[in-house]
C-alpha cells in the first residue's frame, strides 16, 4: 500500500484570541475524502460556549454512513496490517511533528469549540502528543517473545491486527481522547472508525487531515459524524471487531452491553464522583493549590475532577485557604464556560438543591455570567458547598462542573466508608504528610486511579488510564500497554523442525 497524495480540503483555523469566529461545516472523512451523509439531512449546530453562538454546523450521519466507512476501512486494513510495525509507527512520528508545528492553531480551535481557556486547550493537545509518542515507541515494546520450551520445540507470541475497530469520544476532551485510542490501534495494524461528539467535531477535522499529511494511507482512518444512531450502528456492525467508548456511565453501560452482545470486544469508560480526603497534617499550600486546580480545571468538566472533599478532623485552616484561592479565579480568563446552556442550568440546580437541603454555599459561582465580558456564554464560577451530607444529591451524583462539596467526617474510617459507598471507582486522593497514612488509605479506597497530594491523578504514559466499578465496563485500561493489547490479538506459534535424540512428554 502506498500513501495517497494529499491536498487539504479545509483551511486551518484562523483565530489567535478569544474573539468569536466561525469555522467550516463538519462532514464525514471516509477513504481520505470529505463526504456528505448518504441519506441523512439532519444538521446539528456547534456552539462556542464562551458566547453561546453557532461557530459551525455538523452534518449528522446514519447507519448507512457507518457501513460505508467500515467497507472502506476493511479494504484498507488488509494492506495496512501487512506494513511492518516500524513503518506504521513512522506515520505517528510525522503526525507528532505536524501537531507540534500546528500546536497553537489546534489549541485555539479546541478552545473555541469546547470553551477551555487557551492554556488548558494547549495542555490537552500536548497530552495528545504524549499519547502519539507512546505509539511511536510500540515497535520496541511489542516485540514478540520466543522461548525454546523443549529440546527442538519453540513457542512464539505475536500481536496481530483485529481489522476494523472503532471509537466513540466525548465533548470534554475532543483532541486527547481520540489519541488515547488511535496510536495503539493504528500501530497495531487496524483501520479505525471514529465517531466524535457532535458538540465538538471540529478538532478532529484537523486531526484527520494531519494524519493524511503524515502519510497514513486513505481508508485507514475514517470518521463518521452523528449521534445515537451512529453509535448504535457501530455497536451492531459485524465487521467491527473492537469498540472503545468514553462518556457517561449510563451510556457506557448501554454501549458495552450492546457491543458485547454482538460479539465484539468493548472497553467503555463512564462517569465519576471523585473524593479527596484531607487530614490535619496536610501541607497547607500544596493542598489548597491542588484542590482548587482539581475542581475548577476545565470548568470541572473532566472525569478526574475533584467532586467531594472529605474533611477529616480540624482542617478549617485548609478549607479557608481553598476558599480564598478559588475566590481569586477570574471567570473568563482563568476559567472557561461549561459547554451548553443545559449543563449550566443543571449545575446551578444542584447548588440550589444543596442550599435548600441545609448546606451552605460559601463560594457562589451561580452569578458569574452577569458581567458584560461574559455575557451570552454558559458560565458557572468556582463554587464551594459546605455542610453537605452523604445523602444529598450534590454528594452522590456527578455534577460535572466547577463545584466542590465538603463533607465533614470525624475520622479516616468514615471518610473511606463514604468514598467506597459511591458506585463509581474512577479516582481518589489523600492529602497528608504521612507516607504510612497515605499508603493505608490508598490500599482501602475503591478507585482505579489514586493520588497522594495530587487531585487529578491522571497516569502519564506509559501507565494506563482506567477506573473501577461503574466508571469502567470491560477489562483493562484504554491507554498504555493495555490499550495496545485491547486493539490487537495474540497469535501463539509452536514449531519443531527436527527429530531429537532424547525425548520427554512434549517430544
Amino acid at each position: 500500500m502506498t500513501a495517497t497524495t494529499f491536498a487539504p480540503a479545509i483551511q486551518p483555523f484562523s483565530a489567535s484570541s478569544d474573539d468569536f469566529v466561525t469555522y467550516t461545516t463538519a462532514r464525514h472523512w471516509i477513504g481520505g475524502q470529505w463526504r456528505d451523509p448518504i441519506s441523512s439531512t439532519t444538521v446539528h449546530d456547534v456552539i462556542n460556549p464562551r458566547f453561546g453562538k453557532v461557530i459551525a454546523q455538523v452534518k449528522m450521519g446514519a447507519a448507512d454512513d457507518v457501513a460505508a466507512a467500515v467497507q472502506v476501512g476493511a479494504a484498507a486494513a488488509r494492506d495496512w496490517g501487512q506494513w511492518p510495525i516500524r513503518d506504521r509507527a513512522h506515520v505517528l512520528y510525522r503526525l507528532r511533528e505536524l501537531m507540534l508545528k500546528n500546536l497553537d492553531e489546534l489549541a485555539w480551535l479546541l478552545s473555541h469549540e469546547n470553551g477551555k481557556v487557551f492554556g488548558e486547550a494547549k495542555a490537552e493537545v500536548e497530552k495528545g502528543i504524549e499519547c502519539v509518542e507512546y505509539g511511536c515507541s510500540l515497535p520496541n515494546l511489542a516485540a514478540g517473545n520466543q522461548l525454546e520450551v523443549s529440546r527442538g520445540v519453540a513457542c512464539e507470541l505475536a500481536y496481530v491486527p483485529l481489522g476494523v475497530v472503532a471509537g466513540v469520544t466525548p465533548f470534554n476532551f475532543p483532541m486527547m481522547v481520540p489519541l488515547w485510542m488511535l496510536p495503539q490501534a493504528l500501530v497495531g495494524g487496524n483501520s479505525f472508525v471514529l465517531k466524535p461528539s457532535e458538540r465538538v467535531p471540529l478538532s478532529t477535522l484537523r486531526l484527520a487531515e494531519l494524519l493524511a499529511q503524515a502519510g497514513l494511507p486513505a481508508g485507514v482512518f475514517n470518521m463518521v459524524q452523528g449521534g445515537r444512531e451512529v453509535v448504535e450502528a457501530l455497536c451492531d456492525h459485524p465487521d467491527i471487531k473492537a469498540l472503545g467508548f468514553v462518556g457517561s456511565t449510563k451510556v457506557a453501560k448501554a454501549v458495552y452491553g450492546r457491543a458485547s452482545t454482538n460479539g465484539m470486544r468493548a472497553l467503555c469508560l463512564g462517569g465519576a464522583k471523585n473524593h479527596l480526603i484531607v487530614v490535619p497534617d496536610a501541607d497547607l499550600q500544596v493542598t489548597a493549590e491542588n484542590i482548587v486546580a482539581s475542581f475548577t480545571g476545565c470548568a470541572g468538566q473532566r472525569c478526574m475532577a475533584a467532586s467531594v472533599l472529605l474533611a477529616v478532623g480540624d482542617v478549617d485552616h485548609i478549607l479557608a485557604a481553598v476558599r480564598d484561592r478559588a475566590a481569586k479565579i477570574t471567570v473568563g480568563k482563568d476559567l472557561g464556560p461549561v459547554t451548553t446552556e443545559a449543563a449550566r442550568d443543571r449545575i446551578n440546580r444542584y447548588i440550589d438543591q444543596a442550599e435548600k437541603a441545609g448546606a451552605k454555599v460559601t463560594l457562589d459561582g451561580r452569578k458569574s455570567g452577569a458581567s458584560a465580558n461574559n455575557a451570552g456564554g454558559y458560565w458557572v464560577g468556582p463554587t464551594i458547598i459546605e455542610g453537605v451530607t452523604p445523602e444529598m444529591a450534590a454528594a452522590r451524583e456527578e455534577i460535572f462542573g466547577p463545584v466542590l462539596s465538603v463533607i465533614r467526617v470525624p475520622n479516616l474510617d468514615k471518610a473511606i466508608e463514604i468514598e467506597n459507598a459511591n458506585p463509581y471507582g474512577n479516582a481518589s486522593s489523600i492529602y497528608t504528610s504521612s507516607g504510612d497514612l497515605a499508603r493505608r488509605v490508598i490500599d482501602r479506597v475503591e478507585a482505579g486511579m489514586c493520588g497522594v497530594n495530587i487531585g487529578v491523578p491522571v497516569p502519564r504514559e506509559p501507565f494506563g488510564f482506567g477506573g473501577w466499578n461503574d466508571s469502567c465496563f470491560g477489562h483493562g485500561n484504554i491507554t498504555g500497554w493495555d490499550g495496545y493489547r485491547f486493539w490487537t490479538r495474540q497469535r501463539k506459534l509452536t514449531s519443531k523442525w527436527a527429530v531429537q535424540r532424547d525425548h520427554n512428554w512434549m517430544s
